[in-house]
């Protein structure tokens, strides 16, 4: 399974935005310039996270992002589900004449649920704790 770069954009910027200072807000360019990544996508991943409460943005001079809620409280796994399309194939019987015969669908349904599983057992900050070297990469200070 292969997650869209919009959620594989989403999660980079939430562990980005996780290991900034508490109350500290970052830029969208400084997060497209992290992950060099077009900032056009990246205003569009940022949108959509504010609007699940994941992200908080701060209008004006000094405005920016931050996270909504605390890392502890964001688990990868309702993070992906709120953004990302999950169909792993198309089983409707206008796109594939074998569906009523075809047991793929109960397969790859049953991965789904399990790869969701394990996603539901870390949240953003079992990702940053004690994690030194990512937050030497994202030129962040150790954390307090």
């Amino acid at each position: 399974m292969q997650l869209t770069s919009f959620t594989d954009y989403g999660l980079r910027a939430l562990i980005y935005l996780a290991t900034l200072p508490e109350g500290e807000l970052a830029s969208i360019s400084k997060v497209t310039e992290i992950y060099n990544v077009s900032r056009n996508h990246m205003v569009k991943i940022i949108n959509k996270l504010g609007q699940l409460g994941y992200v908080e943005t701060v209008r004006g001079k000094n405005g920016g992002i931050r996270l909504g809620m605390p890392a502890d409280k964001i688990v990868i796994g309702d993070v992906v589900r709120a953004i990302e399309p999950l169909q792993i194939v198309n089983c409707s019987p206008e796109f594939c004449h074998i569906t009523p015969a075809c047991r793929l669908k109960g397969i790859f349904d049953a991965a789904r649920t399990a790869f969701l599983a394990e996603l539901d057992k870390h949240t953003l900050a079992s990702v940053i704790d004690d994690n030194s070297p990512l937050r030497v990469l994202l030129d962040q200070p150790a954390a307090s």
